[in-house]
């Protein structure tokens, strides 16, 4: 397992720590979840993400291969403009969600999954053929930090040389933060005002930054959050997480995703079957939900059942520390995705009651 150039806060803090996307990572520490939760909702907490991948595009047609493997319309990206895409293989199944930069006109970063990273840049690569374009993988040379939370702002802005609430959501600017050049872009997986900070440095200067941004941000009770929070964010949220929401299986209109997937601007990987299952309306659809059963969490691969048979599966399920009832993610039939629409969740041959919910669901 690889560790992040944090790994050695993470362990003075007494994080809790796994293995995920090939790297050691907290996915808690002493206060807990719903503590770590509660601070971002409220206040503001920060996470390490450097397990992120980052891939640069440059070179002539930059525009036109980024056109082909993602599904969102890059041609209305402006230079400062973060976009959310995703690559999909020819049968319409997700490669990846992923955010697509615009850093010139001829230069762009695509940031992917942690999980993803070698998946994903040799599918690049293998659609590369034929582009003039060179395609880098410095997934090892970022650091990457999340500052989630409303006081994030209040927080960040002394520390940096560029007026940071002049950045709207989805834009980013280049510029120093505690003297150091990093690209400062307003996004982040939680539904809270909040920022991502990309930048390089070797292990020293990682631990630097973040020492600095827990003693600047003292005052507004910031604190480190794990991916135990990070996951109970993005459900409230109804952010799909690769792996369990998305993955090869799944196509972007039955996941939700049919806003970003704009078959106007012409052909991409996928385009055909996509297409149809927009025109033709699809199957199956990605739905939030709540349990309403005591002392029951949905979990993933659990069967979701309606009118006496199985519709569909749950992929995300936990309890909400917001609105403290269980909550989950899963696919049903069309016909049972209607919200307020009442259905079961099997477990061991037990099965539980729950409500189709619109998301986000906070």
């Amino acid at each position: 397992m690889k560790k992040t150039n944090f790994y050695d806060i993470h362990e003075k803090y007494q994080a809790k720590l796994v293995d995920y996307a090939g790297f050691r990572m907290p996915i808690q520490y002493p206060a807990g979840i719903l503590a770590e939760h509660k601070i971002v909702r409220e206040a503001c907490g920060i996470f390490d993400v450097t397990h992120m991948g980052e891939f640069f595009v440059s070179g002539a047609d930059s525009l036109s291969f980024i056109q082909k493997i993602t599904v969102n319309d890059a041609s209305k990206l402006e230079i400062g403009d973060a976009q959310y895409s995703a690559m999909c293989y020819l049968d319409g199944g997700i490669v990846d969600d992923l955010l697509v930069y615009k850093l010139t006109d001829s230069d762009y970063m695509l940031v992917v999954n942690g999980s993803n990273i070698d998946k994903d840049f040799d599918w690049c690569k293998q659609n590369s053929k034929g582009f003039d374009i060179e395609l880098t993988n410095q997934s090892d040379d970022y650091n990457l930090l999340a500052v989630q939370g409303p006081k994030s702002l209040e927080i960040l802005n002394p520390l940096s040389d560029i007026d940071m609430a002049e950045i709207p959501f989805y834009k980013f600017k280049t510029g120093k933060l505690l003297d150091l050049d990093m690209i400062i872009s307003r996004t982040g997986y939680t539904g809270e005002l909040g920022f991502e900070l990309y930048f390089k440095g070797d292990k020293e200067t990682a631990l630097k930054v973040l020492d600095s941004l827990l003693e600047a941000g003292k005052e507004n009770n910031i604190a480190l959050v794990g991916l135990g929070a990070r996951d109970t964010l993005r459900m409230e949220k109804g952010y799909a997480l690769y792996g369990n929401d998305i993955n090869e299986t799944t196509n972007p209109i039955e996941a939700g995703l049919g806003w970003i997937t704009k078959t106007s601007k012409g052909s991409f990987n996928g385009f055909d079957v996509i297409k149809k299952v927009r025109e033709e309306k699809p199957k199956r659809k990605l739905v939030g939900i709540v349990v309403e059963a005591d002392r029951f969490i949905a979990r993933q691969g659990h069967k979701i059942f309606a009118d006496g048979k199985e519709i569909g599966l749950i992929t995300s399920g936990n309890m909400s520390p917001s609105l403290n009832i269980p909550i989950g993610m899963g696919y049903v039939s069309s016909q049972y995705a209607v919200p307020d629409t009442r259905i079961e969740i099997e477990r061991k041959g037990k099965f539980f009651p729950a409500i189709v919910k619109k998301m986000p669901l906070l």
